[in-house]
């Protein structure tokens, strides 16, 4: 957030405004901002159904002077029609950049799903990460392992999260192309 606020500490997702950016976020640094867009949920993942599912995304990574990123995701599935047919999944967590190219991510989501993931920058716009740990709840979808793959192709950040459960191997989740906002 970015300009006046009731809070005594700004969050802000532009290098130009707020605070000064840590030097230990360099390596995430072009995640920085506000991106909005479509992607796929794979057929299963929006609350049962078979087949594949088109969705509307905004994501929003936020830093307030210290080494990590806030995180936040709000997704909404769009029928055939191209109407809002209402909210998907939606994720909070923060970015951990650890040197040089390491990186954790920490993701919680109201379904019950909590993950740390920890990877590497692959190049300065890219991040490959796999679950270390996944937690959840007994309603949560059975997730044992993840891993997510980010990164910034021709000004879009672009991503796909693949999953695997108990009985079933890694196989894709969810993918989206975003455009930069602000």
């Amino acid at each position: 957030m970015t300009g006046p606020t009731d809070l005594p500490v700004v969050d802000t997702v532009d290098v130009r405004d707020g605070p000064e950016v840590a030097h230990g976020l360099l390596s995430v640094l072009p995640l920085l901002g506000e991106w909005h867009g479509e992607g796929v949920l794979a057929g299963g993942q929006a609350g049962g159904a078979a087949g594949d599912r088109r969705f509307g995304q905004w994501v929003r990574f936020a830093h307030d002077g210290r080494d990590f990123l806030a995180y936040e995701s709000r997704t909404w599935l769009i029928g055939d029609d191209g109407r809002v047919e209402g909210p998907a999944l939606r994720e909070t967590g923060f970015w951990r950049p650890r040197g040089e190219d390491d990186v954790e991510l920490l993701v919680a989501s109201p379904d019950g799903l909590i993950e740390l993931y920890v990877g590497t920058a692959r190049t300065t716009t890219s991040w490959e990460l796999t679950s270390d740990v996944v937690a959840r709840t007994p309603d949560a979808p059975e997730t044992i392992r993840a891993v997510r793959l980010y990164g910034i192709v021709e000004g879009a950040l672009m991503y796909a999260i693949d999953r695997a459960g108990a009985d079933t191997p890694l196989r894709p989740t969810m993918s989206a192309r975003l455009e930069r906002l602000r």
